[in-house]
């Protein structure tokens, strides 16, 4: 499934996935539905984002939900 809305960029947010153009991370997207803000009101707080923006985030962030994260022994 292609994502024309997300974009990866080492250089823009660490690396977080973004919505293309601007520095808005899908994950602080997802967590603003969880926590049961309308989509009008994100795109009305953030007036560069465009409803299908904040869908496309979602359907990344369902994408990418099973993948494993192996986390480094910061120890060594």
């Amino acid at each position: 499934m292609a994502f024309t809305r997300i974009k990866i960029d080492h250089r823009i947010m660490g690396g977080l996935p973004c919505i293309a153009g601007t520095r808005i991370p899908v994950a602080m997207l997802v967590r603003m539905i969880a926590s049961g803000t309308p989509v009008a009101t994100i795109v009305e707080e953030y007036p560069q984002l465009e409803e299908d923006d904040i869908r496309e985030a979602l359907r990344f962030a369902a994408a990418n939900i099973d993948q494993r994260v192996v986390p480094l022994d910061q120890s060594a």
